[in-house]
């Protein structure tokens, strides 16, 4: 069995998050600089890994957060357990402010960002069409409720590239498309973490109803800071019960999020970029060594 290692990443409104025996460490990746340093302490035995998406003081737009970068430092730290935890944007009424949402599915409208971690040199494909892991999911659900945080568990998050908030047309596109929550985030961290085979689960905390809503009006910046100082809060709660109920032991994923490798590498092994494949020595090391071994 593989210890569990449980994973945060804080989105708007979670920067910090209070650990034992805490200690902060700056991994260096080959993909470039992450967010920030990474805490790394423990919550009764259990190692949790906490990254501030934005940087502590939110110094990172959507746009310009290193997301390889990221999931690939969470690798290097030995992270199996991933939960995003980000603020969003809700197309319906059922999912008011302070709602966390516990989504199954993404829309990606993303444009300007790295996508993966592979490319010329060494071209691989894995699944997505489950992008997050079930069972990680039931866990941070059981949670919730524990905690009696208000939460619907399901739900189409619609990834904008941002910074700016919808306009009022695309609003009402991506909720006539059955999309639930809108943020800037998730992806492509969603895609990245499953091919760093990481497990991976969003908590998408609502700030505001999107500029669809006839009484809502334009995104209103000062209520949604508000409601995400109110969200942070309950995020903290939500994190410490899940950290002291988790697993000692990673749960193999049911969908084989943690083995999405297995047969993605299309690249013939002789015809690989070694530069590549040096880079991709966290992300992918499990299935670039047994190759070499065979």
């Amino acid at each position: 069995m593989t210890k569990a290692v449980l994973g945060i990443i804080g989105g708007s409104g979670f920067y910090d998050l209070p650990l034992t025996n805490a200690r902060q460490e700056r991994i260096a990746s080959p993909w470039g600089e992450p967010s920030d340093s990474l805490t790394i302490g423990e919550v009764e035995g259990l190692t949790v890994v906490f990254l501030p998406r934005h940087g502590r003081g939110h110094r990172l737009s959507p746009s310009d957060i290193n997301y390889r970068a990221n999931i690939d430092v969470l690798k290097r730290a030995g992270v199996t357990d991933l939960v995003s935890v980000s603020a969003c944007g809700s197309f319906r009424e059922h999912l008011p402010p302070g709602t966390f949402v516990l989504v199954d599915q993404f829309i990606d409208r993303t444009f300007a960002r790295p996508k993966s971690f592979f490319g010329a040199g060494c071209v691989a494909h894995v699944s997505l069409a489950e992008p997050v892991s079930p069972r990680l999911v039931e866990r941070v659900a059981a949670a919730a409720r524990a905690e009696a945080i208000p939460h619907h568990t399901g739900g189409t998050y619609l990834a904008m590239e941002g910074p700016q908030f919808s306009t009022l047309a695309e609003s009402k596109l991506y909720r006539a498309w059955g999309c639930d929550v809108i943020g800037m985030t998730n992806m492509p961290e969603a895609k990245l973490a499953r091919e760093a085979e990481i497990c991976y689960a969003t908590v998408a905390m609502v700030t505001d109803f999107d500029s669809w809503h006839p009484d809502h009006g334009t995104v209103d910046i000062t209520q949604i800071i508000k409601v995400m100082t109110e969200n942070g809060e309950k995020a903290r709660r939500l994190v410490a019960r899940l950290a002291r109920d988790f697993p000692r032991e990673h749960e193999p994923c049911p969908i084989g999020s943690d083995r999405a490798l297995e047969h993605a590498i299309i690249t013939a092994p002789d015809a690989r970029d070694p530069a590549l494949v040096t880079k991709l020595d966290a992300v992918a090391g499990r299935v670039l060594a047994k190759a070499i071994a065979q």
